[in-house]
Order: structure tokens, then sequence, then C-alpha cells
């Protein structure tokens, strides 16, 4: 009637889960009439009821409504390959991969996901980055330490380490990610949920 692929999918997803109808009408809040309307072709689930059926079913909506959404890995791998515009400037690593992201937000299978992961991380990294260099700054410039090749390579450190993490997370996602596997961008602050 309405769209049968969405009716599998739902059907399908459900299966993957290991739930009765009972139990995702009870996990969702759905009535279970409205569930097996859903998976009878009979109705689309639209807004607040996608959402909740796209929670107990441990998924987005993106995911169930897949069906009009295309996957292109290259895309996703050159999006994560975006977030080394950090090594420019700091920045750069959040713009870079936003614009990404939103350019094909709904079109692509995954890019919410891993958009939403990478502003996560990338924010966290900027804040930490920022929060070290102030405070070194501020140690360094109220007489903690004196002013010698020495110190100015400790004042250093922290700071290559953080650019060197950043980098290697990104390049370890990015052949993830090109291996269709599963992307994993720690730690991240939950900004984006």
């Amino acid at each position: 009637m309405k769209d049968l692929k969405l009716s599998k999918r739902v059907k399908e997803l459900r299966k993957q889960n290991g739930l009765t109808q009972e139990l995702l009408a009870e996990n969702s809040g759905l009535s279970l009439r409205t569930i097996q309307r859903v998976e009878n072709n009979e109705t689309v689930p639209r807004g607040d009821s996608l959402k909740r059926l796209a929670r107990a079913l441990a998924t987005t909506p993106d995911e169930i409504i897949d069906w009009q959404v295309t996957e292109d890995k290259g895309y996703l791998t050159l999006m994560c390959l975006s977030a080394m515009g950090f090594l420019f400037f700091p920045i750069l690593g959040v713009i870079v991969p936003l614009i990404f992201w939103i350019l094909k937000k709904d079109k692509l299978k995954k890019v919410n996901e891993l958009g939403k992961s990478i502003m996560n991380f990338e924010i966290t990294w900027c804040i930490i980055f920022f929060s070290c260099f102030i405070l070194m700054f501020f140690g360094f410039f109220s007489g903690f330490t004196t002013l010698s090749p020495k110190s100015i390579l400790l004042f250093y450190i922290p700071l290559i380490i953080l650019y060197f993490y950043n980098f290697v997370v990104i390049l370890i996602n990015s052949i993830r990610i090109y291996k269709e596997q599963k992307f994993r961008f720690v730690p991240a602050f939950r900004i984006f949920k």
C-alpha cells in the first residue's frame, strides 16, 4: 500500500533484535496494533513514532528508512579524512567535516552517525587542546619556569602529543571506514546525540 520496503525493514530489524511484536510495542511505547499495521504495510511511522521505534530497535530513524539512503564508503572515508584540517588550524578539524556532514546528512547511509562521532571527538579534542594551551601559557609566563630551550620544548610536548593522537585516531578510523568496519572516536563528549 504505502511502502513495502519500510515494513520489511522494521520486521527485519525486529527479528535481528530478537523481539516479538509485543516486546517491540512495549519497548517503544507504541500499541501492538500500531506495530502490526507498520509491519503489514498499512501505515508508515513518522515523527515521534519513528523515533520511538528506532530507539526500541537500537538504531536510528535513518537506518529504518535506509531504503531511501544510498551508501558511499568513499564519501565517508573522505569525510573522516577531512577532519585532518586540524593540522592547519584546530577549528578546521570541526568545520570541514561539519560541511561534509551537512551536505549529505539525509542522503547517504551512516553519514549522520559518522558526522556526530567526528563532531563529538573533534570538539572534545579542541577543548582539551585549548585548555592545555591556556594552562601552559599562563604557567609559562607567570614565572613558573624560566625561559630556556628545555622549558620551551616542555611547553610544546603536550601539544605535539595531542596533535599526534588526533592524527592517529582519524587515520585509523578512515582505514576502518574504508574496510567497512565499525569506527570509534574516543574520547568524546556526547554533544551531538
